[in-house]
């Protein structure tokens, strides 16, 4: 199927919507409300579950959905690096730097 501009138009007008709409509607209902503060306590966790499942999942899940850590000695010594890393300095740019050049000198290393 060949696409014309008008519909190249509605495309990108269709994908902006979507983007939009997870944003816009949350701030519209909580512009004039107070959020509670259990909320904003439950919140707080959110990103911190999200990274780590992405971890997990880069480190034990392969791609036949079993479990498995042979072959990613690299990865492994790198997360507990970075792991320590963040505990101790709380600093997440500091982690991702570390982190990233633990797993590029280990990689070539091991």
């Amino acid at each position: 199927m060949e696409w014309n501009s008008t519909q190249h138009f509605w495309l990108v007008m269709l994908c902006f919507l979507v983007a939009l709409i997870p944003r816009f509607v949350p701030l519209s209902f909580f512009r004039t409300r107070k959020i509670p503060k259990w909320f904003n306590e439950w919140m707080s966790y959110v990103p911190i579950a999200l990274f780590t499942s992405l971890v997990v999942k880069d480190l034990v899940i392969t791609s036949s959905y079993g479990l498995s850590v042979s072959g990613k000695a690299p990865e492994l010594i790198a997360s507990l690096i970075v792991f320590v890393i963040a505990y101790w300095t709380r600093s997440m740019a500091l982690s991702v730097i570390l982190g990233l050049g633990s797993v590029i000198l280990l990689a070539l290393i091991i």
